[in-house]
């Protein structure tokens, strides 16, 4: 691997790097899901029973991603023969359709790109990452999972409901906040704010705690 040009992972808040790369849906750039979420997911290998597991999943949640205008994209270094073939094999024995594009990276640009190649945990595959980026094209959130750890879908899908909330509505989402709950009201930066948030309607422990329903 010392030979390979990996670059740093893009952090939260950056743009995401640009690629264009063959998918099982055709030739596909990220910026031809501008104005859409995108959920990028890197798995190590086709074939593979953890991996399999969590196509079965993104598969039956696709409606779910769909429905929060998010785009599901796969990437692994596998040919697009060998994502055909494992796409037909899990809807063939699991019955779910997958409908999401899958990168065929053998050149590993885009796994360079996003950092995904880390020798320490296989020198011939992407690690098992999760990037949720937003419709301008920004890193909302990384998460990253060890070879032998299968990813939650319901907590994927509660990161992106989670900052979509926070950006319609100014405000922050507590540990374990799903969609209902209360919110968190930003602190106040001054100390007249901090005076007057005693005073404020919301539900408030102390100056600088509050929640708020929606």
């Amino acid at each position: 691997m010392s030979t390979v040009d990996v670059q740093p992972m893009p952090r939260i808040n950056d743009d995401a790097p640009e690629f264009e790369a063959k998918t099982t849906h055709g030739m596909v750039k990220l910026s031809d899901y501008r104005g859409k979420w995108v959920v990028l997911f890197s798995h190590p290998a086709d074939f593979t029973p953890v991996c399999t597991t969590e196509f079965i999943e993104f598969a039956r949640r696709s409606d779910d991603f769909e429905k929060r205008n998010v785009q599901l994209i796969g990437l692994s270094i596998d040919s697009v023969f060998a994502h055909l073939a494992w796409v037909r094999n899990i809807e063939s024995n699991f019955d779910v359709k997958v409908k999401f594009p899958v990168i065929a990276d053998l050149d590993m640009k885009v796994a360079m790109k996003f950092g995904l190649l880390h020798p320490n945990a296989s020198e011939t595959a992407t690690v098992r990452a999760v990037f949720v980026i937003d419709d301008k094209g920004k890193v909302r959130a990384v998460v990253y999972y060890p070879m032998s750890c299968g990813r939650n879908m319901d907590e994927i899908v509660r990161i992106v409901d989670a900052l979509q909330t926070a950006d319609a509505n100014a405000c922050a989402t507590p540990a374990n906040w799903t969609p209902g709950q209360e919110v968190i009201v930003p602190p106040p930066q001054t100390q007249a704010d901090a005076e007057k948030r005693m005073q404020s309607e919301y539900d408030v422990k102390d100056w600088y705690f509050a929640k708020r329903k929606l």
